[in-house]
């Protein structure tokens, strides 16, 4: 399929394609068959996959554009290789371009850097609400107000829907069902169905929910 490049971070390593049937496309790049330069505005061509781009290739045209500019022939300039993705921009994609996404794939490293930072924030956010109530209410040991923990509890309430999607890619990463992260939410098992889920290797090459993320190393048995 032919498409539009209309976004591109290559410090986080995500960006999205405008289909010729009007879909947006999310893509990486380890979605890319050759080393190239990804601009705003480049016209590629790709294999559509549940909300994914993959093998994508720079499209060369020389047509002209609507208002009769001619568009560029060749937009790939030259190699270059994208900065490692650190754990902090893991958690910003996956709380917030990726906050709904459902559909694509989490590697293990995406998954422990989102909950790292996840629980590093609400400590914060919580440390600070106590004293922030402790100086309201004068430092007296008797009850008092609580509105330092208000900041904690929304920022909690935001993180829900971005955390059970990661779950749901790493699952999905792993080959299984997104449904099983009804198991994360049982009783006494929660948190052990979380850490199973966190440590579960990814399913080598491509699989019905897209191809194994960047940077993911995977060893063969002999």
């Amino acid at each position: 399929m032919r498409g539009e490049v209309i976004h591109y971070d290559q410090d986080h390593d995500y960006g999205y394609v405008d289909g010729v049937d009007g879909k947006r496309y999310i893509f990486s790049r380890g979605d890319l068959t050759q080393d190239m330069t990804i601009a705003r505005g480049m016209l590629v061509e790709f294999t559509p996959d549940d909300g994914t781009a993959h093998e994508i290739v720079a499209a060369k045209s020389s047509a002209s554009s609507p208002n009769g500019t001619p568009e560029q022939s060749d937009q790939t300039v030259g190699s270059r290789q994208p900065r490692p993705m650190g754990l902090w921009a893991y958690f910003l994609r996956a709380f917030g371009d990726d906050y709904r996404n459902f559909a694509g794939r989490a590697s293990r490293k995406e998954f422990w850097a989102f909950y790292l930072w996840l629980y590093i924030i609400v400590g914060a956010l919580f440390g600070f609400g106590i004293l922030l109530n402790l100086a309201i209410n004068g430092f007296r040991d008797s009850p008092g107000t609580s509105i330092g923990y208000i900041p904690g509890l929304l920022f909690v309430l935001a993180a829900i829907l971005p955390s059970i999607a990661v779950v749901v890619r790493r699952l999905h990463d792993a080959g299984l069902t997104g449904w099983l992260v009804l198991l994360c939410y049982a009783p006494a098992l929660g948190a052990v169905a979380a850490i199973i889920i966190g440590l579960l290797p990814s399913q080598p090459g491509q699989n019905r929910w897209g191809s194994m993320p960047a940077k993911v190393r995977f060893q063969r048995s002999s």
